[in-house]
């Protein structure tokens, strides 16, 4: 059988990450934050298999390039979302990566109707921006089974958060309005 006959692992693995998350959140709503802590970081690492499979045997698809990343989005605004809920994070920091994600989406959307056909590359600055915004999922997950860590390390992550994620919404903002007056163009 050749590696081809495989090349549904990776869509697999994204579907497995999309049905954590209820778990996840129910976890969450709970207050069992070690267990939400197990299912997220489960998570993650079937987002990190994918991806390795999708590029090391070159089983990427257009479905696979479209649907992780909402799967991720999903997963990442279901966290800030519980976190919100049970005042662990701000409300409005849950609103702003809502907000930024909902920007990018409905971005996407315009110019796949309006210009025309493209290809989903984040931007150096949004995988750092993803990057961080797990980093802060984690650390506020660990920070409410390890009380012995200071919890000014949870305000300064809301802060960095919340900087990237602007920054972040305005550079594809910036980015997708350039590359749409191009196309316009010409």
């Amino acid at each position: 059988m050749s590696l081809h006959h495989w090349r549904w692992i990776p869509n697999a693995l994204t579907f497995l990450r999309i049905a954590l998350i209820v778990p996840f959140a129910m976890e969450l709503h709970t207050g069992s934050y070690p267990m939400a802590l197990i299912i997220f970081t489960l998570a993650a690492v079937t987002d990190g298999v994918d991806g390795y499979l999708a590029r090391r045997f070159d089983w990427r698809s257009r479905f696979g390039a479209i649907v992780d990343p909402l799967a991720d989005k999903a997963l990442l605004i279901t966290a800030y979302l519980m976190l919100a809920l049970g005042g662990v994070f701000p409300l409005w920091l849950f609103l702003l990566v809502l907000g930024r994600d909902l920007l990018i989406v409905c971005g996407a959307l315009i110019f796949h109707y309006g210009i025309g056909r493209f290809e989903m590359a984040p931007s150096l600055l949004g995988k750092l921006n993803t990057a961080i915004q797990i980093f802060a999922v984690l650390v506020a997950m660990l920070l409410q089974v390890i009380t012995m860590v200071p919890p000014w390390i949870n305000s300064a992550l809301v802060w960095v958060v919340a900087v990237l994620t602007v920054l972040s919404g305005a550079h594809y903002l910036l980015a997708w309005s350039l590359r749409a007056w191009r196309a316009r163009l010409s």
